[in-house]
């Protein structure tokens, strides 16, 4: 594989790696996708092992991301739908406001059906710091296996 070729899968991982912290972008597959690329162009048993454990720890990321906020938010007792809505007011902030209307919006819109829901505005804060801790374990988890995959890749480019 070529020099640029590996500045060009280190790049595209890189693209996965913060893809996690921007909503809709998919990290963990675009890294997977860059790893994949790079496995296919070296082939080498050492790509290829490379390749079987990062999905490993892809899947199992998957499944991480999916039990642990919704796991913490049933127990907070959000229903399903406010957090719904918090992701189309996310949606629409993101159209209102370049860069920061995600935030701004799925925020401020969680908290303000919270609100509506819970009556006071202690509750509403509590049951948004909740959930917001709840979503950010997840990309916290999501973004050490990309970083774990990107860094398996480096030292995989470093032993070969």
């Amino acid at each position: 594989m070529s020099g640029w070729q590996l500045v060009a899968v280190g790049l595209v991982m890189l693209l996965g790696v913060f893809g996690v912290l921007v909503p809709g972008i998919p990290g963990p597959l675009i890294v997977w996708a860059a790893l994949l690329w790079w496995a296919t162009t070296a082939r080498a048993s050492l790509a290829w092992a490379v390749l079987m454990a990062a999905t490993a720890v892809l899947l199992l990321n998957q499944v991480l991301t999916w039990l642990l906020p919704s796991r913490s938010l049933r127990d907070a007792g959000a229903p399903y739908r406010t957090l719904f809505l918090a992701g189309v007011a996310g949606i629409a902030g993101f159209f209102l406001i370049p860069v920061v209307g995600v935030l701004l919006g799925s925020v401020g819109g969680l908290y303000a059906l919270e609100r509506l829901r819970l009556g006071s505005h202690g509750d509403a804060r509590a049951s948004t710091r909740t959930a917001m801790r709840a979503v950010g374990l997840s990309v916290l988890v999501e973004l050490f296996a990309c970083l774990v995959v990107m860094g398996a890749w480096v030292g995989a480019l470093i032993a070969g």
